[in-house]
């Protein structure tokens, strides 16, 4: 009798896990910051497979949350379709748990930034990374800022010194611009939407810092500089576009006991 000769088990096919790892666009830096522990993005991931469209659910991988701790954990693991699958990654920040549509997903900037918190609340970053093939390693994605933002600058001119600007009771407000937006993952574009508000900028570092939402405003008092109860404004016209900053000095001068205020657009 032959003894039956082992055979050798098939191979087992192990996915790839999908990692991500992310870096902020040095060109479009709206703000200083760079993502801190805690924060969420969510990502979509849609498979060369079919016609590439990034659908509100169906897609390969739909909304995973990535919480931030030096890299990026998911909530729970994510990984390739096979070996030889492409795929399209999309990401945004910050995370929402319940999104309808990703074309139009409900964004904002606060009204009142004058917190640091209520700054950052304002932030929304998005990046992808197309055609990408199955991989052990990290994908690296380009995040880009979506807001557009204002850096005011206040300084003593000619009669007034940097002690008596400081004595004074100075107040910024941003006019005219719409503070909500419509956020489209796939083309990481938002949109401005609804009403005209007043935003409180948050001062820093001895400037005054909005986040906007990126749209065109016809000529109007677009900051007004309050000074001791009197208010100067800057009336310009402007295209809000996302990811750049628009710096603007206010120089406070005193001639023969009157105080004035030139406000002046700098070169972005």
């Amino acid at each position: 009798v032959t003894p039956d000769i082992p055979q050798p088990e098939p191979p087992v096919s192990v996915k790839k896990e999908m990692r991500i790892s992310t870096s902020v666009d040095p060109v479009a830096r709206v703000t200083d910051t760079q993502f801190e522990t805690g924060d969420c993005i969510g990502l979509y991931v849609v498979n060369r497979t079919g016609d590439g469209t990034l659908r509100n659910s169906g897609n390969h991988v739909d909304n995973v949350r990535f919480a931030f701790s030096g890299t990026w954990t998911p909530d729970t693991p994510v990984y390739w379709l096979d070996d030889n699958t492409h795929a399209d990654l999309y990401v945004y920040y910050p995370y929402r748990k319940d999104i309808g549509d990703v074309r139009a997903v409900e964004v904002y900037v606060p009204a009142d930034q004058s917190t640091p918190e209520a700054y950052k609340a304002g932030e929304v970053l998005t990046g992808a990374a197309t055609d990408v093939a199955p991989t052990e390693t990290a994908v690296a994605v380009t995040m880009r800022h979506a807001m557009s933002r204002m850096m005011i600058d206040v300084t003593p001119g000619n009669g007034f010194t940097a002690g008596q600007l400081a004595d004074a009771a100075v107040k910024v407000t941003v006019n005219g611009l719409k503070t909500a937006a419509v956020l489209d993952i796939a083309r990481g574009t938002v949109t401005a939407a609804g009403d005209a508000k007043t935003i409180t900028p948050l001062l820093t570092d001895g400037t005054y810092r909005a986040l906007v939402v990126p749209q065109a405003v016809e000529e109007c008092n677009l900051i007004t500089v309050n000074i001791d109860g009197t208010d100067y404004n800057l009336k310009n016209a402007l295209a809000f576009e996302a990811g750049k900053s628009h710096r603007f000095s206010v120089a406070v001068r005193r001639t023969r006991g009157a105080t004035t205020a030139n406000i002046a657009a700098c070169p972005t």
